[in-house]
C-alpha cells in the first residue's frame, strides 16, 4: 500500500526529508528535474523541447530539466514570465544556473501566441505543480491553451497546471498531459476526476524521500494488487456451504426484476456458500429460472409488483440465519418501501444498502452512520447528493470530502464512479481499476452482491468494500478486453470475475508491484513506475 499525498502532506514529506536526512530542497529539486528530463529523453528522444516554467519551485524543476537536456545536446527553450535574475529562492538559483550553462530563454510577460510553440516536439509543463488551486489566470491560461493546441507531447511536472492537487478540480484550460511525472508519491488530483483525465500516464519518480516519510494517518491509500490479494478470504479445507458465508439479497420489483438476480450472481461468484433471493412472489419463478443454484424466497407484494409492508415480518424471520444482507437492488421507490427498508436496517446484521434503499435515509443519514453492525452504503454521486443535501456537481467537485460524510464507526461509504472512493472511519482509499465499460445498468447490483458476499465471509466492512470494488473493476477490464468496452453488459462482470480473482491469487506469494527505484544523479535513465 502506498499513500496518495495532498499538497500539504507532500510539502510535509519534503520538509521531513530535509530535517532528517541532511538534504536540501535544492537537492530534491535537482533530482526531480533530472528525472523529468530522463522521461522526456525516453518518450521524445528527438526534436526541440519547450519548457514552460512558472515562478515557483515547480518552475525550478523545469529549469533543472532544461539544463540537463541542453547538456545532452537537445535544443531547449525555456519560456518564463520573469527574467531569471528576478526570481527568488531555489527556483531562481536553478534558473540562473541554467542561464549560465547557455540554456536559451524567452521572457513572455503576457499572453502566449500559438506561433511560439510551433515546431516543438515536446513541451514540459512546469508552471504550478501542487501549488495550483482555483482558476488559471493570465498569462498562464493562454500558456496552457497554446500548449494543449500545439500537437507536442506534453510532460507535466508533478501535477498538470490547472489541476488542483487535492480535489482533482480542473480549470477548463488546464494542461492535458500525455504523461505526468509526479515526485515521490501520487497526488490526489491525479487519481480524482476530472484531474485524472488531464494527467495521462502517471509515473511516480523517486527523488530520495524514504517511504516512511511519504504519508501517514489521514492520507489517502492506494492499494497494490498484493494488498488486495492479502484481503482475499481463505477457507479451511473442511469448510461447508453454511460456514462459507450465507447472503440474503432483498430486492426486485416488477419494474426491475433483474437487479436482485445480478446481485445474487455477484454474491455467488465472489465465493459465498449459500445465497438466497427474497423477492416479490410474482417474480419467484422468473428469478429461479435465472439462478438455479440460489434459493428463492417469495415475499408479500403490492398489486404493482413491489414489496409490501407485510414482507418486513417475513424477512425478519429469516434474516438472523444469514451472515449479511444486501438490501435494495431493484426494490423500487414505491410509497411505503422506505418503512420496509428502515425496519430491516434496524436489525443487527451486516448490511449492504444499495440503490433505491438509500432513498429511505434521505434527511436522516445518521440512521446509517450509527448502525451497530457492519454497514456498507454504495451511492453514486446523485444518491449521495440527496443523502447529504447537496448537488451531484458539488459531490463530484470534492469526492473525498463528500465520501466521508456518511462514514460512521461501523459504516463504510463506497462513492461509485470513475476511480471509486472508499471511505471508512479515519481512512480513505481510491480504486483505480475499471473503465467506462462498467457504466452500464446493473453493474452496481453486481458490486452490491460482491460486497455482501465478502462481508458474509468475515471481512471487515472496509476490506469487503475495497476488495469488491477492485475485483469488480478488474472483471470489467477483462470483459472489455474480450468484448470491447462498448459491448460489455452487467452479466459479463460476474462471468469475468474468476479471471480477476485468479490474478490476485498469483500475488499471494509476491511483494508489491509499484516499483519506485531510487534516484541516481549519475544515471539519467528514467526512474519511474506506472500507476495502473
Amino acid at each position: 500500500m502506498i499513500h496518495v499525498l495532498s499538497a500539504r502532506s507532500s510539502k510535509r514529506a519534503e520538509d521531513a526529508a530535509v530535517a532528517e536526512l541532511g538534504v536540501s530542497l535544492a537537492d530534491l529539486m535537482e533530482r526531480a528535474g533530472l528525472l523529468l528530463a530522463g522521461e522526456v529523453s525516453r518518450r521524445v528522444p528527438y526534436g526541440p523541447v519547450a519548457v514552460l516554467a512558472g515562478k515557483g519551485n515547480n518552475g525550478g524543476d523545469g529549469w533543472v530539466a532544461a539544463r540537463a537536456l541542453h547538456a545532452e545536446g537537445r535544443e531547449v527553450t525555456v519560456a518564463t514570465p520573469a527574467a531569471p535574475d528576478t526570481l527568488d529562492g531555489i527556483a531562481g538559483e536553478a534558473a540562473r544556473r541554467a542561464l549560465a550553462d547557455g540554456v536559451p530563454i524567452e521572457v513572455v510577460e503576457g499572453a502566449m501566441r500559438s506561433r511560439m510553440l510551433i515546431g516543438f516536439g515536446c513541451v514540459i509543463d512546469a508552471m504550478f505543480g501542487t501549488g495550483f488551486s482555483g482558476s488559471l489566470s493570465e498569462p498562464y491560461r493562454s500558456w496552457a491553451r497554446v500548449a494543449n493546441g500545439s500537437g507536442a507531447v506534453i510532460v507535466a511536472a508533478d501535477v498538470p497546471s490547472g489541476v488542483d492537487a487535492d480535489t482533482g478540480h480542473a480549470d477548463p484550460e488546464a494542461i492535458r498531459a500525455h504523461v505526468t511525472v509526479t515526485f515521490s508519491a501520487p497526488k490526489r488530483g491525479l487519481l480524482l476526476y476530472p484531474g485524472a483525465g488531464h494527467a495521462g500516464d502517471v509515473l511516480v519518480a523517486d527523488i530520495g524521500i524514504p517511504p516512511r516519510l511519504l504519508g501517514g494517518e489521514g492520507d489517502v491509500e492506494l492499494w497494490e494488487p498484493a494488498d488486495y490479494a492479502e484481503a482475499l478470504p481463505v477457507h479451511a479445507p473442511d469448510v461447508h456451504k453454511n460456514s462459507r458465508g450465507r447472503v440474503l439479497v432483498v430486492g426486485g420489483s416488477a419494474a426491475f426484476p433483474g437487479a436482485a438476480v445480478l446481485a445474487a450472481m455477484g454474491a455467488q461468484r465472489m465465493g459465498a456458500g449459500y445465497v438466497t433471493l427474497a423477492v416479490p412472489a410474482s417474480l419467484a419463478t422468473l428469478v429461479q429460472a435465472k439462478l438455479t443454484s440460489a434459493v428463492v424466497y417469495p415475499l408479500a407484494e403490492k398489486p404493482v409488483g413491489s414489496l409490501s409492508g407485510d414482507a418486513l415480518e417475513q424477512i425478519k424471520l429469516i434474516a438472523p440465519d444469514y451472515h449479511a444482507v444486501v438490501l435494495g437492488p431493484g426494490i423500487g421507490a414505491e410509497e411505503g418501501s422506505g418503512a420496509l427498508v428502515r425496519g430491516l436496517a434496524a436489525l443487527e446484521i451486516p448490511l449492504v444498502v444499495d440503490a433505491d434503499a438509500l432513498r429511505a435515509f434521505e434527511g436522516d443519514p445518521a440512521a446509517l452512520r450509527d448502525r451497530g453492525s457492519p454497514t456498507v452504503v454504495t451511492p453514486h454521486p446523485g444518491e449521495l447528493a440527496r443523502l447529504t443535501g447537496s448537488t451531484p456537481a458539488e459531490v463530484q467537485a470534492d469526492r473525498l470530502s463528500y465520501g466521508a460524510r456518511l462514514v460512521g464507526e461501523n459504516c463504510v461509504c463506497i462513492l461509485k464512479g470513475a476511480n471509486t472512493v472508499i471511505s471508512a472511519a479515519g481512512r480513505q482509499l481510491i480504486n483505480v481499476s475499471g473503465s467506462a465499460a462498467l457504466a452500464k445498468a446493473g453493474t452496481g447490483d453486481v458490486l452490491a452482491g460482491m460486497i455482501g458476499s465478502l462481508l458474509a465471509q468475515g471481512l471487515t466492512a472496509v476490506d469487503a468494500g475495497a476488495l469488491a470494488v477492485y475485483l469488480h473493476g478488474r472483471a470489467g477490464d477483462r470483459a472489455a478486453d474480450e468484448l470491447t468496452e462498448h459491448c460489455v453488459i452487467a452479466e459479463d462482470v460476474p462471468d469475468h470475475l474468476p479471471g480477476a480473482v485468479a490474478e490476485l491469487l498469483g500475488y499471494r506469494e509476491m511483494a508489491g508491484t509499484l516499483k519506485v527505484r531510487p534516484a541516481d544523479e549519475d544515471d539519467r535513465a528514467p526512474r519511474d513506475s506506472a500507476v495502473e
